[in-house]
């Protein structure tokens, strides 16, 4: 865990002066967290408003933990600038998300048993909420940030991200229509967000009369690709959909463009955002499109404001900020609009409020509806190392 205290120090890359080591925890790692003498008394008496967020910094996800870090740290700062929320300002910490599922599980028990946080939120596979929610059901809330399968029902679980009804259905229906897409050849990670997301992308492939030439599940962390684009190769599809995660997704890429396949064969990916696209490189995106909620190339005014505040804090050199990174700073705004609705940071009248909302953030305005996000949704066409809108839905 790294405690920021109110976060007004900024970035994760602290002077080591500023850190220590915290004894092992039960699950054998060892925590990071920022050195403040007045910590433990301010547990006893302060009304600040405890947020523990899972952000991955390990694994293949991990490479959008630093533009997530940032997000978070750019809200806070926003928020607490504000007067915090319902007049609380917020102490936001961060843990590790990555690593095996029940090791990530017993970061939180503790977070929960021993930090005595208030709130959890998290950018992280849907493998991990999984596990979290079983933990936090009935006991505290908990906003999931970025794209995910849909469906999350359980009690005091709020997700905010994009689902395939809204964001991959309509670009399945452009390619169609525009680019006369019909066999679709599906890959992706080995984890329910892939293996959800492909059922429904059937129905949407076969809506458009589409039909699907062969699927795939390759485990998290594969970089071997080799066998993977000769079924491809041999499948003959008019598109690909990628749904593989993190580096998993810019090795599968890197591979893909480097065998000649880009030049024949569309690519639509749907974690496929600007860090992952500076990690494929500007040689291997030819015929890549991503459909997302959020581009930072995005011309709105609410976009406009995020991506200065984020410059201006972090700097011109600072981690692109995508699709998943960004959902961090989204989580904190739909937390402030949902308590204010309520009135309460309580779980049950929280909750209450954020299953029928309308918030604004980086976004533009976001609609949550029976507990599903509806949002404009952007399809791009890879442009190098950058993005082009080709269609608003």
């Amino acid at each position: 865990m790294l405690s920021t205290g109110s976060v007004t120090a900024g970035r994760l890359n602290l002077p080591p002066s500023l850190l220590f080591r915290s004894p092992p925890r039960r699950d054998g790692l060892t925590s990071l967290i920022r050195l403040d003498p007045d910590r433990f008394e301010r547990r006893g008496r302060h009304n600040k408003l405890r947020i523990g967020n899972f952000i991955t910094f390990s694994g293949s996800p991990g490479i959008w933990g630093p533009a997530a870090t940032n997000s978070a740290l750019l809200a806070v700062s926003e928020i607490n600038r504000r007067g915090g929320i319902l007049g609380r300002e917020i102490e936001l910490s961060f843990y590790d998300s990555g690593g095996p599922v029940e090791e990530v599980v017993a970061r939180a028990r503790d977070a929960l048993d021993f930090d005595d946080i208030d709130v959890v939120m998290g950018s992280h596979i849907s493998a991990v909420r999984l596990g979290l929610r079983r933990l936090t059901r009935g006991r505290i809330p908990y906003v999931y940030t970025p794209v995910y399968e849909g469906g999350e029902r359980t009690p005091g679980v709020m997700a905010i991200g994009e689902t395939p009804h809204s964001q991959t259905r309509p670009a399945i229906h452009w390619l169609a229509e525009n680019k006369g897409a019909r066999r679709w050849y599906l890959i992706g990670s080995d984890y329910v967000w892939p293996w959800q997301s492909h059922l429904q992308t059937k129905t949407y492939i076969t809506e458009a009369g589409g039909q699907v030439v062969g699927e795939e599940f390759v485990p998290v962390g594969d970089d071997d690709h080799e066998a993977h684009l000769a079924r491809i190769r041999a499948a003959r599809p008019d598109v690909v959909l990628v749904s593989l995660i993190g580096t998993d997704s810019i090795t599968f890429n890197r591979a893909f463009g480097e065998s000649g396949l880009a030049a024949t064969t569309l690519r639509l990916a749907g974690a496929v955002d600007e860090t992952v696209l500076l990690g494929i490189g500007a040689d291997n995106t030819e015929n890549l499109y991503s459909a997302s909620g959020y581009f930072n190339c995005i011309g709105s005014a609410a976009n406009d404001a995020f991506m200065s505040l984020y410059t201006a804090r972090f700097g011109a050199d600072a981690p692109p900020v995508g699709s998943v990174g960004q959902s961090n700073y989204e989580g904190l705004c739909f937390l402030k609009a949902a308590a204010e609705r309520a009135g309460s940071l309580a779980l049950r009248p929280l909750a209450a409020a954020g299953r029928n909302i309308v918030y604004s953030a980086a976004r533009g305005d976001v609609a949550i509806r029976h507990g599903r996000a509806g949002m404009a949704i952007h399809l791009a066409a890879a442009d190098g190392l950058d993005f082009r809108i080709i269609r608003t839905f």
